[in-house]
């Protein structure tokens, strides 16, 4: 047995550190060093203790998540940091506030402290799997010797893909992304013009709740209009349209009108939304005349959906491996060979740019709603606790829904 992952976990319920902790302690690659009840005490053991690996629990007393991980990004800007959050509008809010602080990524809470078990399984589900992806190196490591060892992953820059032909120019956009996807996405939207030729389409995996005040964020710091995408809605250029949480998102023909179709099928690559779901509708709605981006972010979803792409002529980016949160979606397209470029993050919008091409027709997106104008009519339903499959109702292009408040059946946040 080689090095363990060390892990600092900090919550003030008693409850929910034993249930962490002891999940944690249940793998032989974890090993859980310390615990902390706020903000405040937890930074002093994290001097003194040295972590590979924190877990903050966003409301607190004495200092609370969000002024934690401020301080925590003060005396260290790498060591990895796992929000627990609510599946609550407010532990929505909060906890993007936290990722555009520094934070890695985040689980949701065990909403049922009271059934010991079923807690556990959500915790060991979410959160073993995020821990380590975060540190491949010492999860690699600490594996069992019977294990087959990782192979180990290339430095970039790695091998592109070869054409025989040149690239059509793409008639939409789609881009995929999931651990360290929210900063790394917002990153690349806002050096994108409002007169953006093109529809965008993204999937990011993330739960209901938070993909719709995601889209709002977005909205706010992008030139671009962003909402949360609705069943049947009209594709159109120079609007972002966002998969919500528990859906996955395809872009079918109606007519002569690209429109977006949502549904729950199962989950792929144990997600839903799904980022291989979304780009093989694209295929099949615009052959190659698409341009696919591979964000940052944990497994290989994206994979499949940017071979069958590349088979149909069209052009693949993807984020490189050093600033990359989890090189784990991007490194998968990177190493089957099917993207055109592997880039750092901030070169990634010029790319965009450069390959959607001057001849691309611009137009003006629909004009922006404001709360005030949004009638109550285009809300969606709050769901009851059982959850159906109906598709959230569509609403007029201007204007934004708000999203159920169902916890996913599935998917891997």
């Amino acid at each position: 047995m080689g090095p363990r992952i060390r892990v600092l976990t900090v919550d003030d319920s008693v409850v929910v550190r034993r249930i962490v902790t002891d999940v944690l302690a249940s793998d032989p690659a974890i090993e859980v060093v310390g615990t902390a009840p706020n903000g405040k005490i937890a930074l002093d053991k994290i001097v003194q203790l040295k972590p590979d690996v924190v877990t903050l629990d966003i409301e607190m007393p004495v200092m609370d998540g969000l002024e934690a991980i401020k301080e925590i990004r003060k005396i260290d800007r790498k060591l990895p940091v796992i929000m627990f959050s609510t599946l609550t509008e407010r532990g929505a809010t909060a906890t993007l506030e936290a990722l555009s602080s520094g934070a890695s990524d985040y689980v949701t809470k065990p909403a049922n402290v009271g059934s010991v078990q079923e807690s556990m399984d959500s915790v060991r589900e979410q959160l073993i799997p995020k821990i380590k992806a975060l540190v491949p190196g010492i999860a690699a490591a600490a594996a069992p010797v019977a294990a087959a060892p990782a192979p180990a992953r290339p430095a970039t820059p790695v091998t592109t893909r070869t054409r025989t032909s040149a690239a059509k120019a793409p008639r939409a956009l789609v881009i995929g992304s999931s651990t360290g996807g929210p900063e790394a996405l917002s990153a690349v939207l806002a050096k994108l013009p409002a007169g953006l030729g093109v529809p965008v389409l993204v999937t990011q995996h993330m739960p209901p709740v938070f993909t719709r005040l995601y889209a709002q964020r977005l909205d706010k710091s992008s030139a671009l209009r962003v909402v949360e995408a609705t069943d049947g809605e009209p594709v159109v250029a120079g609007t972002v349209y966002v998969a919500p949480g528990d859906f996955h998102m395809e872009v079918v023909r109606r007519g002569p009108q690209m429109v977006i179709k949502l549904n729950q099928g199962p989950a792929e690559n144990f997600c839903r939304p799904a980022v291989d779901v979304m780009v093989r509708s694209a295929v099949a709605a615009y052959g190659g005349e698409l341009l696919a981006v591979i964000l940052t972010g944990m497994g290989s979803d994206g994979k499949l959906g940017c071979k069958a792409l590349a088979a149909a002529g069209g052009q693949v980016l993807a984020q490189d491996e050093a600033t990359s949160v989890v090189w784990g979606m991007p490194g998968a397209v990177a190493r089957e060979g099917v993207a055109d470029e592997v880039l750092p993050l901030g070169s990634i919008a010029d790319a965009i740019q450069r390959r959607l091409g001057p001849a691309r027709s611009v137009s003006a997106p629909p004009p922006r709603a404001t709360a005030s104008t949004t009638p109550s009519s285009t809300t969606r339903t709050t769901p009851s606790p059982a959850r159906t499959s109906s598709l959230p109702p569509a609403r007029p292009p201007a204007f934004r829904p708000a999203a159920p408040a169902a916890r996913p059946s599935q998917g891997r946040w």
